[in-house]
């Protein structure tokens, strides 16, 4: 059985019977209150979360099992020095299944090497964030049908948004997605993400503002802008009503036209759309605790067997040009490749180690 470190790793048969067994969930919750009882999810949250914490301790907890964990590092032993390695192997310990969210880019690959148990990325850095992925592709196939033949925008911040990079990594497997990324250039889609667009032969446009591409989009997946990425509150101000989604832009829209978003937000959607039946973040947000919920199951259930001894430390002569990866920190971590291969944990390139 494997680790969940992005969505895109299953198989077209498993994400199927995945989503199959979400729409089960979703409309038969009562047949799974007993599901998983006498499991324990491992819930390590380096990172401030309220949906992902909160969903996946409610997840767990409708399907009859139990929680532990941490939501604040520093009431860990991490405090105290304590390795991303040792947490790890103490908690698999303990749990069935661990979920985990760190803000080192890798950090749930890095994991998923010393865990005797399944290990669920819930978003490492701005690199990956698989199971909101789930809950977006819940929502899209629920409500829309089908992902093929869909025009997406993808609009703020693209750059550190790692719901952004899962879904496009997705995508990938559906026929005719065209792809429209709506973005300030402090906040562009970085160039490995291009790459990837580039090398699955994913038609993509970058524009400037939604009110260029509103009426041509099937779905409109709408992120945070960041005002701390911006160097004075004055550039920001200046960005800011190009990419806010109003009710009155909303008139332009196609009448089925999806709006998702991962949340929070901030402003960049109005709170006078809430009441347009196309907008499904809320709705978004709830399929996301049933997909949870259906990923937990199916992992109790499957037999798991730990990869086995790791090698210790970096190839000489290389190592991660990100330095928000989880190898730049936890020299333990294995890491081999030549200079200009793309890091196993993070996707950015290897460089030479001075």
């Amino acid at each position: 059985m494997r680790h969940i470190i992005d969505l895109s790793d299953l198989t077209d048969k498993e994400f199927n019977d995945l989503y199959k067994l979400t729409t089960n969930i979703i409309d038969r919750p009562e047949g799974y209150v007993d599901a998983c009882r006498g499991k324990v999810l491992g819930s390590l949250f380096y990172e401030p979360s309220t949906r992902t914490n909160l969903s996946f301790s409610t997840a767990m907890m409708r399907l009859g099992g139990s929680v532990v964990g941490f939501s604040d590092p520093r009431s860990s032993s991490t405090t105290k020095g304590e390795t991303l390695k040792d947490t790890i192997n103490m908690v698999s310990c303990y749990a069935d299944m661990i979920v985990m969210r760190n803000p080192r880019e890798g950090a749930a690959k890095a994991a998923s090497l010393y865990s005797s148990v399944p290990v669920i990325n819930a978003g490492d850095g701005g690199h990956l964030h698989p199971t909101q992925t789930l809950a977006d592709m819940v929502t899209i196939l629920r409500m829309r049908g089908s992902a093929d033949d869909m025009k997406i925008g993808l609009c703020g911040d693209l750059k550190y948004g790692r719901t952004v990079h899962s879904l496009l990594h997705f995508l990938e497997r559906f026929h005719n997605v065209q792809v429209y990324l709506i973005a300030p250039d402090a906040l562009k889609l970085p160039d490995y993400m291009i790459s990837f667009l580039k090398e699955h032969n994913m038609p993509y446009c970058e524009v400037n503002s939604i009110d260029e591409v509103l009426p041509e989009l099937d779905v409109l997946y709408m992120t945070r802008i960041q005002r701390e990425r911006f160097t004075s509150a004055q550039e920001y101000e200046n960005l800011e009503g190009s990419y806010q989604l109003t009710a009155e832009k909303m008139k332009r829209a196609k009448k089925d036209m999806l709006v998702l978003h991962p949340l929070p937000r901030v402003d960049e959607i109005a709170q006078d759309v809430d009441d347009d039946p196309r907008a499904v973040y809320f709705r978004q947000a709830r399929f996301g605790m049933f997909g949870r919920m259906a990923l937990l199951l199916t992992l109790s259930k499957l037999p798991f067997e730990r990869a086995g001894h790791q090698d210790i430390g970096h190839e000489p002569g290389v190592r991660c040009s990100n330095h928000k990866c989880i190898t730049r920190t936890e020299l333990y971590v294995p890491l081999h490749g030549k200079i200009g291969d793309r890091c196993p944990y993070c996707d950015k390139l290897l460089e030479l180690d001075i």
